[in-house]
């Protein structure tokens, strides 16, 4: 019995991942010290002096450090960690303003509270002080924190007086150009180094970009559309006569009415640049600005338009638009609702009297506010408005999550976040969609899902995250071939599934596996041809 109380075991068990370590490294257009190569070579001599093996690295390149949306790296790390998937108990990064310049200190200090919590500690490797969460490390810390936004925030007004000072002297500070117009390069001596493609940009500090007319046939065009419209046709009518003369437009979409009231309000078709017409500073929302703020140089760009055909026409529209209280705008609506018996955006814009659905929503916030300031109730609802950003983050994040497998697959993987689509390869597309569900009218009558924004898709997969009925949670996860013809928008039920073969997967977890197996088979394919045809 004496004996019965010994402690058998003399050293208890260590964590088995005290000393694994995952580093976290950030490069936006900073400076060279803060390349990628240059962070990990200083975490690693950190790791080394400290005993610690680097098991894991997140990494974002060439992202801002202002907001977390933008960063796959950062957001799948703290997946990892808050799902208590990570193998590693100390998260080592190059500073402070690696972990992020957000412009709310409070948020730097969430997302590692977020690692904390989870028993991982975040080790900040080029700074003088221990994130040991003593009373100095926090002030510190905290001061740090402050400077990295401030840096930002005093950054960016120094770029916008450059800016602002570039185009008062007639030179382009960014932004698309006007249809018929082009980006032109020069040197310091004015001297045209060629013109730019899309999504080409100057490298040289010294070199600055201008617009200049472009093809004659586009010119052309422009001058069409002007006349047509003091020949009293609507931006409409001038838009549908372009795609009925197959008319390449400026972008790969047909003409529209706001394609032409952007065309016809353009002061580039008359020599003028302005500049901050719009501004989006720190990747806050975007604001349009009074038109005193603007920066204007007059007589810069070679017309395409006469002034004096400009002034009608701006005059015409001045003298079209109506100016309406929100009191009326509201009462008009009324009227039409009692007309109609019903709204709908499509009903707002067709009806003459009334401003289209974006003058709305610009005055009351949202269309949801519009009908409850009348007392109409939609049947079709508006609730998706409200889990809209819900379920685009859902999406970036089951991106990532994704991204991340099929790299240690051994694929490449690019993200096109404004397509939602996981690029891989290079060649084949994984689109990632939201299916929200139609509630049923009757108890006979079968659910419908639709899904939108189908079209021009990359050969490859489509995920559909199916909603249930209340469209507020996920009810499961389908996976379809882009060989099969989509319009803009599919409605669906769960016998047109079965019938198109769409593989049906509990989790996301489930369908990735089973896509990486798919992508890997189908790489292998394509080698096995491309091997035959050599």
């Amino acid at each position: 019995m004496a004996n019965a109380l010994m402690l058998r075991q003399v050293k208890l068990p260590e964590r088995r991942n005290s000393n694994r370590a995952a580093q976290y490294v950030r490069m936006s257009t900073d400076y060279q010290r803060y390349s990628i190569e240059n962070q990990a070579a200083a975490i690693a001599a950190y790791a080394q002096a400290h005993s610690l093996a680097i098991v894991r690295t997140y990494k974002d390149e060439g992202e801002s450090g202002l907001r977390i949306k933008n960063r796959a790296g950062l957001i799948r790390l703290l997946e990892d960690v808050s799902s208590g998937q990570a193998d590693f108990e100390h998260v080592l990064v190059y500073d402070v303003s690696r972990w992020g310049r957000f412009q709310d200190t409070d948020e730097s200090a969430h997302y590692e509270f977020i690692c904390k919590q989870a028993g991982i500690k975040v080790i900040y490797c080029a700074e003088q002080f221990d994130n040991d969460c003593s009373l100095l490390s926090s002030i510190v810390k905290n001061v740090k924190r402050v400077m990295a936004a401030e840096y930002s925030r005093e950054l960016s007004v120094k770029v916008h007086a450059g800016q602002s000072r570039f185009a008062s002297l007639g030179f382009l500070s960014g932004g698309r150009v006007g249809y018929a117009l082009r980006r032109e390069l020069v040197d310091p001596s004015q001297k045209s180094k060629g013109v730019l493609g899309d999504g080409e940009r100057k490298y040289l500090t010294t070199d600055h970009v201008r617009v200049t007319p472009g093809p004659a046939e586009e010119a052309a065009v422009v001058r069409w559309i002007f006349q047509r419209f003091l020949d009293c046709k609507s931006e409409t009518a001038i838009a549908r006569e372009l795609n009925y003369r197959a008319v390449p437009s400026p972008t790969s979409k047909e003409w529209d009415r706001a394609m032409i009231g952007r065309l016809l309000r353009n002061e580039q078709y008359i020599g003028n640049l302005i500049y901050n017409r719009r501004s989006c500073k720190l990747k806050a929302k975007s604001v349009y600005n009074s038109p005193d703020r603007w920066v204007r140089r007059e007589g810069c760009i070679e017309p395409i338009i006469e002034p004096d055909i400009f002034r009608r026409v701006k005059k015409l529209m001045a003298e079209r638009r109506v100016h309406l209280s929100e009191n009326e705008m509201l009462t008009r609506l009324r009227r039409t609702l009692m007309k109609e018996g019903k709204l709908s955006p499509k009903i707002i814009n067709r009806t003459i009297g009334l401003p289209c659905t974006r003058t709305y929503v610009q005055h009351f916030g949202s269309l949801r506010n519009v009908y409850r300031l009348i007392g109409y109730t939609s049947k079709q609802g508006c609730g998706y408005l409200d889990t809209r950003e819900v379920w685009a983050e859902l999406i970036e994040r089951l991106a990532s999550r994704l991204s991340a497998q099929i790299e240690k697959g051994g694929g490449q993987v690019e993200m096109n976040r404004v397509a939602q689509t996981v690029v891989v390869n290079g060649k084949v597309g994984v689109a990632l969609r939201i299916a929200r569900c139609q509630r049923k009218m009757r108890e006979s009558h079968s659910s419908v899902w639709t899904i939108r924004a189908l079209q021009k898709l990359l050969p490859g997969w489509i995920i559909v995250i199916r909603l249930t009925e209340t469209n507020k949670e996920v009810l499961d996860y389908l996976l379809l071939p882009t060989s099969e013809k989509f319009g803009r928008f599919e409605r669906f039920t769960e016998r047109h599934r079965i019938r198109r073969k769409a593989h049906r997967f509990e989790t996301f977890d489930a369908l990735t596996r089973s896509l990486v197996r798919r992508l890997i088979m189908a790489n292998r394919s394509s080698r096995a041809k491309t091997a035959q045809s050599r």
